[in-house]
């Protein structure tokens, strides 16, 4: 009887020690993550850190001067695409019509809005070619930075740190919302891996 609650007590508490062990595995992971894929559950955190009333849904579709037409997109300009990113509401799932393709390195920032208020965390995307006097190398995770774009209120001249680098196509988009709000035009910015061939 005694031998049989040992063993016990040992079999629990070692499924305890491996179960802490892969949850640690899992954040490493997830913390690293590949460049295309990102955790769910820091998506669901990002969502919750941005104020999404806050964001322009739509823009003028005018780019950043130097901003680069991409060379060969996967989606060009003029077709369709299902969007698989959650930035805003009704936007998970929308059909996108593609308004334009940059090549460029995309980031995700955390900054302060010059409005005040509580700190933007990973907000999802601003591009090179819309900071503050860019350098002419993309920039690294933890470097400070001014921000030039105005995609929500009190973003523009933010001071901001670099969450997250990455080399990509971007695309500017239109669509109609899930969620059965108003047509969104020359929204920026969605990512090629945030985007599928429609079906």
């Amino acid at each position: 009887m005694l031998k049989t609650r040992v063993v016990l007590l040992f079999i629990t508490l070692l499924i305890l020690v491996l179960g802490a062990c892969s949850n640690n595995n899992e954040e490493s992971s997830g913390n690293k993550g590949s460049e295309n894929e990102e955790p769910k559950m820091e998506e669901k955190e990002e969502m919750e850190d941005m104020d999404h009333g806050e964001m322009n849904h739509s823009g003028s579709g005018e780019v950043p001067e130097g901003l680069e037409e991409a060379a060969d997109p996967e989606f060009e300009m003029g077709s369709k695409a299902m969007i698989e990113a959650d930035h805003m509401p009704g936007m998970k799932g929308a059909e996108a019509v593609i308004a334009g393709a940059y090549d460029t390195t995309v980031y995700t920032v955390t900054y302060t809005p010059t409005t005040g208020g509580e700190k933007v965390k990973n907000h999802k995307w601003v591009i090179h070619e819309e900071l503050e006097n860019p350098a002419e190398e993309p920039y690294k995770p933890g470097d400070e930075v001014v921000l030039n774009a105005d995609h929500m209120k009190g973003m523009k001249g933010a001071a901001a740190t670099i969450n997250s680098a990455e080399e990509t196509t971007v695309y500017m988009v239109d669509y109609m919302p899930t969620d059965g709000g108003e047509e969104v035009t020359n929204h920026k910015w969605v990512t090629e891996s945030e985007l599928a061939p429609v079906e």
